[in-house]
């Protein structure tokens, strides 16, 4: 077993540096220097931006430091917890109500040609506002984004965040059509439409028949270069080990990059190097905290999948990133191509599994390594 080096800690109150499972700001942002001038620069003009990339690549957090930046007012909503237009409808005018005074609101609302319900919690003065169902949810919808644009101007222009916009068509088969009719008109919004599946979101914005063809400018958000990760993830793990270099390296072996898990690991390892804790190499002590803290969730989830699909996964699992897809399924004797790349298709827009050009791994590290566990068992 490797020895490891710990550092003698001066403050016994020190704070683990890592953080994961929210947006982050500093000092847990990473880089994305590139990234941030950009989506600042498209903030600053009249255009609308689209951030497309898997989940917990960083999406939210980006957009939110650079908006932090501008000081300018946001309305952000997240489509996959709306379930009909008069629910995004009611959500959103209950997020104007808390960027903008509310007596200003309140006078517009009341020329609206449908009235909404409104209650204030006396507890918190937090507003709650629903819509009855109608036949026709469009003058509803009308009303609610024109209120956001009469209200925002050309000195501060509000910000929408329409996160997982692909969720749109579930909402309402129509309602990409009707957005698309209303947001053409507005002149002092800047619109941020942030997508989780690539297929989907490029559907939305490249087809030339989807009405948001071509609509704002595309950023495919990657994963976090690997020197700038480990520079990171050294300053980071240095408080607790001298071996900080070789440390960040083995991290980003085990997470390839992702910037979620990547932050999972660090923050587990750097808990077991400050607790003096180690009793093996703290990279493999700290998967095995992780993968018995998720096991019935990973049981959970390995039960809600088909055959094909736990053919995939554990293929996956064992070969690592894997480019010729034709000569994977023969080895894990998957069957039919027509049905294996369905089974990606389905793992790809569920989110399980990531595609990086022409190849595919496991989103999940450690669900791979859990896999791979549980098959070696």
């Amino acid at each position: 077993m490797r020895r490891i080096s710990l550092r003698k800690i001066s403050q016994p109150m020190s704070k683990n540096p890592f953080k994961f499972g929210s947006i982050v700001d500093d000092p847990h942002f990473t880089n994305r220097e590139k990234e941030i001038s950009r989506v600042m620069s498209l903030l600053d003009s009249s255009n609308h931006l689209i951030i497309i990339s898997p989940r917990r690549f960083g999406k939210s957090s980006l957009i939110f430091k650079v908006v932090k930046q501008t000081s300018r007012p946001v309305v952000s909503i997240d489509l996959q917890i709306i379930t009909t237009v008069e629910d995004f409808a009611a959500q959103l005018l209950k997020r104007i109500y808390r960027v903008y005074h509310f007596e200003r609101v309140k006078q517009m609302v009341r020329n609206f040609r449908i009235i909404p319900t409104i209650t204030i919690n006396p507890v918190n003065n937090e507003v709650d506002i629903s819509f009855q169902s109608v036949s026709s949810y469009l003058p509803m919808l009308e009303d609610v984004m024109n209120l956001m644009e009469k209200l925002s101007n050309e000195r501060k222009k509000l910000i929408i965040i329409l996160d997982e916009f692909q969720e749109a068509r579930r909402i309402n088969p129509d309602l990409l059509k009707q957005l698309r009719s209303i947001i053409q008109h507005h002149k002092h919004i800047n619109y941020v439409f942030i997508g989780s599946q690539e297929s989907l979101m490029q559907e939305i914005f490249e087809k030339k028949k989807s009405p948001f063809y071509h609509f704002g400018m595309i950023m495919l958000l990657g994963k976090i270069p690997r020197e700038d990760f480990k520079v990171y993830l050294s300053k980071g793990l240095h408080t607790v080990t001298r071996d900080n270099d070789l440390i960040s390296e083995e991290i980003l072996n085990i997470t390839n990059c992702h910037p979620y898990y990547t932050q999972q690991l660090a923050f587990v390892v750097w808990n077991i190097l400050y607790q003096k804790s180690v009793s093996d190499i703290p990279i493999r002590q700290a998967i095995k905290e992780l993968i018995l803290m998720h096991d019935m969730d990973y049981e959970i989830l390995w039960n809600t999948f088909n055959r094909t699909d736990k053919k995939v996964l554990i293929g996956l699992s064992l070969s690592g990133l894997t480019p010729l897809m034709e000569a994977f399924f023969r080895k894990y004797n998957i069957g039919a191509s027509s049905t294996a790349f369905s089974s990606l298709k389905r793992l790809l827009r569920n989110g399980y599994i990531t595609k990086n050009v022409n190849r595919y791994e496991i989103d999940d590290p450690f669900f791979s390594l859990w896999i791979k566990e549980r098959r070696e068992k």
